[in-house]
């Protein structure tokens, strides 16, 4: 009877015998510390791209954002490419760091390193960034109806839906509309939901119109503006940074105060020194020279200008 001897190695001796010795590092790899980040509008946001494997000291970087269908270069050529110049910069070689986010920079960013010293090349990883806008919500009430009102909500006399979901027509606002309670919340406002905003509440008793307000919603400083003949009502508490200040300006303007001050106080000095500011002119015809011994009378008169002697004198 014949026996037959079997073998087995593990998975990872296998691998050893058939591949050259190091071969399993050499393939570029690249990981994500967030692959879905979610962030406030005019916020930061840093999307993590890292080589983990490689044998190339210097791969190529290339990130791509895709929206809508189309590809457009954030960063080519290791320059920040596109509407991102300016507020994003590249920082651990490979991630990018992305100041002041809008909703327009919600999409699909996909970081892509070719090293080119790899069996394998070339390693991609796709992000999807969500940038959330600021909420707001408008309130309409009416206590004294009877039966309980319904309330509807109307923007440059045009009727809102429930949600802003339901018609193609607002596909630019995410909003809500509670025709029991008459509020109005926007999850995320947009510079497109500006606009005059008034609510209708009706029962079978009949309707009342509330006044309307201007809502004007401004992207930068995070400022929500509700305008009323009231006044104005900021959802949002305005900042102020003391980079809103010309800090030179006002330096520069100091000083040249300070400075002229300085010379008008110099030019003071001076005439008081020259006697400018001496009234020389005398009461009286004659006087004794303090600083004469001689018994000499002299006379100050307009027509010299200057002191003489008299015509008789003592010796």
């Amino acid at each position: 009877m014949e026996y037959e001897a079997h073998i087995i190695l593990p998975e990872y001796l296998i691998l050893l015998l058939f591949f050259p010795s190091g071969c399993l590092i050499e393939a570029v790899n690249l990981k994500s510390s967030n692959r879905n980040p979610v962030v406030h509008e005019f916020e930061s946001v840093e999307l993590s791209c890292i080589i983990t494997d490689s044998q190339t000291n210097d791969p190529r970087i290339e990130w791509k954002k895709i929206q809508g269908g189309q590809t457009t270069y954030v960063y080519f050529d290791n320059k920040i490419q596109g509407d991102l110049a300016g507020r994003t910069d590249v920082f651990g070689k490979t991630s990018l760091r992305i100041w002041n986010v809008t909703r327009s920079d919600s999409a699909i960013y996909r970081c892509e390193v070719v090293a080119l010293n790899d069996r394998k090349e070339i390693d991609e990883i796709t992000i999807e960034l969500i940038v959330q806008g600021k909420m707001a919500t408008l309130h309409c009430q009416e206590s004294e109806g009877y039966p309980r009102p319904h309330y509807s909500w109307y923007r440059n006399d045009v009727p809102l839906p429930t949600d802003s979901r339901a018609n193609p027509r607002f596909h630019n606002s995410s909003f809500l509309v509670n025709s029991e309670t008459g509020t109005l919340v926007f999850s995320a406002v947009h510079k497109d939901d500006s606009g005059q905003y008034y609510c209708i509440a009706s029962n079978d008793a009949g309707a009342s119109r509330c006044e309307g307000q201007d809502m004007e919603v401004c992207e930068s400083l995070e400022k929500i503006i509700l305008k009323s003949s009231n006044g104005l009502y900021h959802l949002c508490p305005q900042t102020f940074s003391v980079d809103d200040l010309n800090i030179a300006g006002i330096i520069g303007g100091v000083l040249v105060v300070l400075i002229v001050l300085a010379l008008i106080t110099m030019a003071i000095c001076c005439a008081y020194r020259r006697g400018c500011f001496i009234n020389n002119k005398q009461d009286g015809e004659s006087y004794k020279s303090p600083g004469k011994h001689d018994g000499v009378n002299y006379i100050r008169t307009n027509e010299e200008g200057d002191f003489r002697h008299k015509s008789s004198f003592v010796i």
